[in-house]
């Protein structure tokens, strides 16, 4: 039955107190009433509640009317209703998708909460919680990271525990003689251009990395969520093969989705001051992550964690799988 709209305003306004008095009800308002999780043309007053509840767990006075006046009402679930923050913001608790770092970096992103050995602990990159092998256990962790504003000690949110150590690519001078012939060669004709640009033979020693993570214990176990901002709690550990549909929530692009385009994958990643590190065994998804976002979880559909989002380009994001950080950093859900 069509009802006129300000009839419902009417009850509405009369009623709306009386409604918000109630257990669980955070927002009272007007719209069509959904039926067998489809939405009807009928209008009616519409509860919203932080979760629905089996009627027999509410007290009578908490239990909302099936009728306002003469008029239906409806009941949906919205969760708790907080006032929006930007990712870069403080927050307290922290769930996972906010800005975080150690005091020598930039920012990165809070990936998600884990548990070592019964404790509660944070997931993010190495280079996000320990700035390249540079920091120390014990060190500060700021929430939001310092490009953001974090301070220490007023945003001090953890303290670095662990991290496994990234392994860069080093050169040094190469013992290959047809190598070093070229190179002397090559510096002969520049000297004779007036070029100053002299070339030197090096051995490329190769060091191989499967993952760029690290854990940081919080001050405080209860400033921390377990949620990921738009992605709710992880459901459990899982793997992801090509085609697996992914998602990640992080500081600077916010909720983004997409594909495993490649896995095997081997890639060399660039990090400051021209250094490059090499890793193997890794996935790759395609363009859904910018700088900032490192540290993020990555879930799949069923909110299964399955990697950790650590480099990418303007097309790509390279991911470790989350069963080498489970085995490298002996973590848990």
């Amino acid at each position: 039955m069509n009802r006129n709209l300000d009839d419902l305003r009417s009850a509405l306004a009369a009623m709306r107190r009386d409604l918000l008095a109630r257990e669980h009800v955070v927002a009272a308002g007007i719209g069509y009433k959904t039926v067998g999780g489809k939405r009807t043309g009928d209008l009616s007053i519409v509860c919203s509640v932080v979760k629905k509840v089996p009627e027999s767990q509410l007290a009578a006075d908490d239990l909302v009317p099936s009728q306002v006046r003469g008029i239906p009402t409806d009941v949906v679930e919205t969760g708790v209703l907080r006032a929006l923050q930007e990712r870069t913001d403080r927050w307290r608790p922290a769930p996972g998708g906010v800005s975080i770092g150690h005091p020598a970096i930039t920012a990165g992103t809070l990936g998600c909460q884990v548990r070592k050995n019964g404790e509660t602990l944070i997931l993010s990159n190495n280079h996000v919680l320990a700035a390249e092998n540079a920091a120390s256990p014990g060190d500060p962790i700021l929430q939001p990271g310092p490009y953001d504003g974090g301070k220490d000690p007023d945003d001090r949110i953890a303290v670095l525990e662990d991290f496994v150590p990234i392994r860069f690519l080093s050169t040094e001078p190469s013992d290959c003689a047809v190598a070093r012939t070229l190179a002397v060669l090559a510096n002969g004709l520049a000297y004779l251009t007036g070029s100053r640009t002299r070339l030197l033979a090096v051995r490329l020693q190769e060091e191989e990395n499967r993952v760029d993570a690290a854990l940081a214990r919080p001050v405080i176990p209860a400033d921390v969520s377990a949620e990921i901002l738009e992605l709710g709690t992880i459901r459990a550990i899982g793997s992801a093969g090509l085609g697996t549909k992914v998602r990640k929530s992080g500081r600077t692009t916010g909720l983004t989705s997409d594909e495993i385009l490649q896995v095997d994958v081997t890639a060399d990643i660039t990090y400051g001051a021209g250094r490059t590190a090499r890793f193997t065994d890794q996935i790759m998804a395609g363009a859904m992550s910018s700088g900032g976002d490192s540290g993020s979880a990555v879930l799949d559909e069923d909110n299964n964690l399955v990697g950790l989002l650590f480099a990418g380009s303007e097309s790509t994001t390279v991911i470790n799988p989350i069963g080498h950080v489970v085995d490298a950093l002996g973590i848990g859900l």
